[in-house]
């Protein structure tokens, strides 16, 4: 159904227990999914230590990792990590984390993921403060002259979606509302042109 869609990337939430309180799949189901995905799989870590899982995860078939900033204490050489993989790079901020820990580094991020919930579980209520990190992010990267893209997750839907698109948000991820819709073809089809 997802290979039929106009979704561009397939995001998978990999959760260890720790960083966040629920656990998730891992490495056999993203071998398992790449096997049939013909879009990118867009792998997000919520884990406590995401160094040593990198090369697992780029060998599995991620084709984006992305680790939270708030458990990298030497983020540059865990991006350079994973670009020396041959992914693309993201960074993932939890809705308390300030997008000017990024100044220095931004030139380095492929995808700055803003969680708009907090993360760990599904179907949460947006946090609304998540529309001008948004706008303070965009203007980060264009006085940068990044090439960054800004992804969100956490209570998309149309009306959030489209609000996320101007205020320059250029990635959504959506799960429940996707998953618990009557056709999740169509309603990928409205998010992408929201």
């Amino acid at each position: 159904m997802i290979n039929q869609s106009e979704a561009d990337w397939i995001h998978f939430d990999v959760m260890d227990g720790v960083f966040v309180p629920n656990i998730s799949f891992g490495l056999p189901v993203i071998q398992a999914v790449k096997k049939l995905a013909e879009k990118p799989l867009d792998v997000h870590l919520m884990i406590i230590n995401p160094d040593p899982f990198i090369k697992p995860f780029g060998d599995s078939g991620a084709d984006i990792l992305t680790v939270h900033y708030e458990v990298c204490n030497h983020l540059h050489r865990t991006l350079g990590s994973i670009r020396n993989e041959g992914m693309m790079t993201g960074v993932a901020l939890n809705p308390h984390t300030s997008v000017d820990v990024l100044e220095s580094i931004i030139n380095e991020v492929d995808v700055v993921l803003l969680m708009s919930v907090n993360p760990g579980f599904g179907g949460q209520k947006f946090i609304q403060n998540t529309y001008q990190k948004v706008i303070r992010l965009r203007r980060l990267i264009e006085e940068k002259e990044a090439n960054t893209l800004i992804e969100i997750d956490g209570g998309v839907n149309l009306g959030t979606g489209k609000l996320l698109f101007e205020a320059g948000a250029d990635v959504l991820v959506a799960g429940s509302f996707i998953f618990d819709a009557e056709n999740p073809v169509r309603t990928i089809h409205q998010l992408r042109n929201v």
